[in-house]
C-alpha cells in the first residue's frame, strides 16, 4: 500500500506539471501566477486538491482518475486553484459566512474558466452553470466573488438549493483557507497581489490583444488588485480654502503670549489669530444615476454615507450650496441644499425619479448653464453616483468630476481619461459611514437603512 501511495504521488505530480505546461503554452500572461505554488502530495490533507496559498496539496489518485476521464478536467482544476489565489479569495474569507463565501469564490472562478476559449479548458456547455451565471449577471456587471456572495445572502437559499450549486461548482477543498495565521496571511496575500498586478500589467500592454477570452481574467484581476479606498479622504479633495472664525493654534506663538503674562502684569504681547484658513466644502454637485440599473436603496445608502462623513468632519461650512441632481437620459430633478438639515431631510424623503437609459451629458450641460447663470461661486467638483455604463461627455468640464461606482464595470465601459474613477463597494460604503457615524450616535440609525 505504501508503494502504491508513492506511485500515485509521483503520478499526481507529473499530471500537475503537465497541466501547468499546457496552460502556460495557451495563457502565457499567467506565467508568474502559474508557478506561484509548489506541489506536495497530501492525501491526509485533502481528497482532491487544496491550497494554503503557498503549497498545492493533491490526492494523486483523484488527479489520476480525472486525467483518465479528460486532461481538460485537470487543467481546469489547476487553474481553478491558481485563480483563487490570484483573486485573493483566501484572505478575504475572514469574517464571512464560510459556506456561502466558498460557493461564491467557486462560481466566480468557474465563470472565468467558462469564458476562456481554449480547447485545453473546454468542458462543453453545462446548463446549470450557465443558468446561474445568467442570474448573477442580472445583478452585477462583473461576476466577482464579493458580488456573488452578497447575491447569495439576499437569495437566502434552502439547504437543497445550496447543495445543488455546491455539487455543480465544487472543484477544490477550501479547508486550508481558515488555518492561516493573520501575519502570515497578510504577507502571503501581498505576494499574490503583486503577482496579480504583474499579470494585469502584462495583459493591459503586451499580451492583451493576444488573449482569447482573457478579458474575463483581467476584469476580475482589476478588482483583486484594487486598493482599499477611503471615501472620507476622497470627499475632502473637493473642498476649497476658506477663512473661518476660529483660533489658529498652529499660527499662534504661545512663548510670547506667556512671556507677556509673566512680565507685564497679565498683558500678553500677542493675541491669538481670530481666523484661520481651512479647506471647506461650499459649492458642490451630487449627481445620481436614476436609470433602471440603479436602486433607490443603494442611492439612499450613498447619500446617508455622504451625509455622515460631511457631518462628522470640519470640511462642511455652516451654509453651503449643494445641488443634488437626478438624471437618467435627462435631468429629472434638481434639489438645492443650503445646510446639513436640508441634506438630512432630503435623504429621509428620498424618492428615485427616472428609469430610462443612462446618458451623463444632460447633467453636465445643466451644470454649465447653472454656472453661466451665477448659481455657483466656486464650484470645485461633481460626484456622479452610477454604475458607469452610459454616454459620457466628449469634453472635459472646468471642474473635477468623480464617478463613484459600487461594482467594477466591464472592460467594454471606457471612461474618459479626465474622469476620476472610484469603486466603492457596498461593504466599504457602509464601513465608511459607520466610522463617520460613531461621532454622531443620534444622527443616523443604521439599522433602519435598507440593505442591498
Amino acid at each position: 500500500m505504501a508503494e502504491e501511495g508513492k506511485d500515485f504521488g509521483a503520478i499526481g505530480e507529473e499530471i500537475l506539471f503537465a497541466a501547468r505546461n499546457e496552460l502556460y503554452m495557451n495563457l502565457p500572461y499567467l506565467d508568474v501566477a502559474l508557478c506561484g505554488l509548489r506541489f506536495a502530495p497530501g492525501d491526509e490533507v485533502t481528497l482532491s486538491i487544496a491550497t494554503d496559498g503557498q503549497t498545492l496539496y493533491y490526492s494523486g489518485s483523484w488527479l489520476a482518475e480525472r486525467y483518465l476521464r479528460s486532461r481538460v478536467l485537470t487543467n481546469r482544476a489547476y487553474l481553478h486553484v491558481i485563480l483563487h489565489c490570484m483573486l485573493r479569495h483566501l484572505a478575504k474569507k475572514r469574517g464571512k459566512a464560510a459556506e456561502l463565501w466558498d460557493l461564491a469564490c467557486d462560481v466566480a472562478v468557474e465563470s472565468i474558466l467558462s469564458e476562456l476559449e481554449y480547447p485545453c479548458l473546454d468542458e462543453g456547455t453545462v446548463p446549470m452553470k450557465q443558468k446561474f451565471f445568467g442570474e448573477c449577471r442580472q445583478e452585477m456587471p462583473v461576476l466577482t466573488a464579493e458580488g456573488i456572495y452578497r447575491y447569495l445572502l439576499r437569495r437566502n437559499l434552502s439547504e437543497y438549493e445550496l447543495a445543488q450549486l455546491q455539487r455543480r461548482f465544487l472543484v477544490d477543498d477550501h479547508g486550508l483557507w481558515d488555518q492561516q495565521q493573520e501575519d502570515q496571511d497578510q504577507k502571503q496575500d501581498q505576494q499574490w497581489k503583486d503577482r496579480s498586478e504583474k499579470t494585469r500589467t502584462g495583459m493591459e500592454t503586451v499580451t492583451a490583444g493576444q488573449s482569447t477570452g482573457g478579458e474575463a481574467v483581467l476584469e476580475q484581476i482589476q478588482v483583486a488588485t484594487r486598493d482599499d479606498v477611503d471615501y472620507r479622504a476622497f470627499l475632502r479633495r473637493f473642498a476649497v480654502p476658506r477663512e473661518v472664525l476660529e483660533v489658529d493654534g498652529d499660527a499662534f506663538d504661545y512663548i510670547y503670549y506667556t512671556y507677556g503674562l509673566q512680565h507685564y502684569g497679565n498683558m500678553p504681547l500677542v493675541e491669538p489669530p481670530e481666523t484661520k484658513e481651512e479647506k471647506r466644502i461650499e459649492d458642490f454637485v451630487i449627481a445620481v444615476d436614476t436609470s433602471m440599473s440603479t436602486s433607490g436603496a443603494l442611492v439612499r445608502q450613498f447619500l446617508a454615507c455622504t451625509y455622515a462623513i460631511l457631518r462628522s468632519t470640519a470640511t462642511f461650512t455652516r451654509k453651503v450650496n449643494i445641488r443634488i441632481i437626478q438624471c437618467d437620459d435627462r435631468v429629472r430633478s434638481d434639489t438645492v441644499i443650503h445646510d446639513l438639515e436640508d441634506l438630512r431631510s432630503y435623504m429621509d424623503d428620498f424618492t428615485l425619479n427616472g428609469g430610462s437609459a443612462t446618458d451623463f451629458r444632460p447633467v453636465f450641460e445643466y451644470v454649465d448653464r447653472l454656472r453661466r447663470e451665477g448659481a455657483f461661486t466656486s464650484l470645485r467638483g461633481l460626484v456622479y453616483f452610477t454604475d458607469g455604463m452610459g454616454i459620457y461627455p466628449a469634453k472635459r468640464p472646468p471642474y473635477d468630476v468623480a464617478f463613484v461606482l459600487l461594482e467594477e464595470p466591464p472592460l467594454s465601459v471606457k471612461m474618459p481619461p479626465w474622469a476620476i474613477r472610484l469603486v466603492l463597494e457596498t461593504p466599504e460604503l457602509e464601513k465608511a459611514a459607520r466610522e463617520a457615524a460613531q461621532d454622531l450616535p443620534d444622527e443616523i440609525d443604521w439599522e433602519e437603512l435598507p440593505r442591498t
